[in-house]
């Protein structure tokens, strides 16, 4: 029974904790604060949930608890007078028991025109005063709810210099007693970039999970996407916001047929496009649109964005125009260079000019060291090598490929085509 409870503790954790991290921060002012503040209402969950069963609104208990904590810390820091007022509401909601929508209600009355706490996380974790990368692992971890082991894995780097470097920015944020909000006018144009990376990264973390049992976390992909298009809004003139929202919305389309009726992932070229979402892919086409038509230079989201159009546009994976694909990936290659652009440029060139071809890129890139951990490397290698008739090799790279893996669903797949 605990083992249960337990679980459904987890899933819940795991879809709202973001918000709740979010919401407290806004009341403290201290996104380290808040983190701690947030995880008490988890124990509490912990500590109740299985004497007392799962409440009707898991979320909102988890929300409410973490809102009580929060106004104990802001009491017991006795803070200033105005600081106690804003938050005036909220302590009489409490005492009075209302109810959790009302409480938000409340919460919303007092917010700014963007009115949505996630997206002052996500600004705030990306403040200037952080470097990119400890702005991306903070708010991986804050939105997501990723582990610094997925956040390793999505980055190719070592678990510790994550943890080290989510511990320092949240040091760093409180130290600088950095403002909670959304900016404005230049400083939203500064730090617009490393928000459309960071939920970029969480997009790609729904889309194909690094670890775990399941395939795909929807609900990361939808908080993504929503984060995008909220983007859209606030950025209208900014080509790479409606060209990380086109990519994102493209892929989305394809989500539903990239598992079987048993979770299990099924590829590209076998999909069932029928089952592709026909309105993700016209709204994914219309942002395209909208950061080709505001000029300039194509930027690595609307050349990815282009990417996912064409196999969008193609009725069956033979219809694929594998030629314009890796043109694009060429053009990515000049505007955003990195291993993992080349593993792509080297899967299109052997589509569209054969195995062989794309082999020869595969190959330079067997000593790249970001990649030695990198399962996509052999996987794909394994790929052309069967193409080519050579299945012993390819066997053995699907074998590592599996090795690497992360993902339980990632790995039963590869070993089915090293036919284990």
């Amino acid at each position: 029974m605990h083992s249960a409870t337990h679980q459904a503790i987890a899933a819940v954790w795991r879809i709202d904790a973001a918000r709740i991290v979010a919401v407290v921060a806004r009341m403290v002012r201290d996104i380290g604060a808040a983190e701690e503040l947030a995880q008490d209402a988890l124990v509490a969950a912990l500590e109740h949930w299985p004497r007392d069963g799962i409440p009707d609104n898991p979320a909102a208990w988890l929300m409410t608890t973490a809102k009580r904590r929060a106004l104990d810390h802001l009491r017991r820091a006795r803070m200033l007078d105005d600081k106690h007022q804003e938050i005036g509401h909220d302590l009489e909601a409490q005492e009075a028991l209302v109810v959790p929508d009302f409480v938000d209600a409340l919460d919303a009355a007092r917010q700014d025109d963007i009115g949505d706490d996630l997206l002052r996380l996500i600004f705030t974790a990306c403040h200037p005063v952080l470097s990119t990368e400890a702005r991306v692992a903070l708010t991986l971890k804050l939105l997501g709810g990723l582990t610094t082991h997925e956040i390793a894995r999505a980055y190719l780097v070592p678990e510790p210099t994550i943890a080290q470097r989510i511990v320092r920015a949240k040091r760093t944020l409180g130290e600088a007693r950095i403002p909670y909000e959304v900016p404005r006018g230049e400083e939203l144009a500064q730090r617009l970039a490393s928000v459309l990376e960071v939920v970029y990264l969480v997009f790609n973390e729904g889309y194909t999970a690094t670890a775990g049992s399941d395939w795909m976390r929807p609900e990361l992909a939808q908080e993504a996407l929503r984060l995008g298009r909220m983007l859209a809004e606030i950025a209208p003139q900014e080509p790479e916001v409606h060209g990380l929202l086109a990519l994102m919305e493209l892929q989305a389309s394809r989500m539903q047929a990239r598992t079987d009726a048993q979770g299990r992932p099924i590829l590209l070229a076998d999909q069932d496009r029928s089952r592709w979402d026909p309105l993700l892919i016209r709204r994914g086409s219309a942002a395209l649109s909208r950061a080709e038509a505001l000029g300039g230079a194509r930027g690595m989201y609307a050349l990815q964005a282009a990417i996912a159009a064409c196999h969008a546009r193609a009725a069956t994976s033979a219809q694929t125009d594998w030629t314009r694909i890796a043109a694009l990936y060429g053009e990515l290659a000049q505007v955003a260079p990195s291993p993992v652009v080349e593993l792509n440029r080297g899967v299109a060139v052997g589509m569209a000019e054969g195995p062989a071809a794309g082999l020869a890129i595969i190959d330079r890139l067997a000593e790249e060291k970001s990649l030695r951990q990198y399962q996509w490397l052999p996987s794909v290698r394994g790929d052309l090598l069967e193409k080519l008739g050579r299945r012993e090799e390819a066997r053995a790279e699907f074998l590592r490929a599996a090795e690497l893996a992360g993902n339980a669903r990632e790995r039963e797949l590869l070993l089915r085509r090293a036919g284990v």
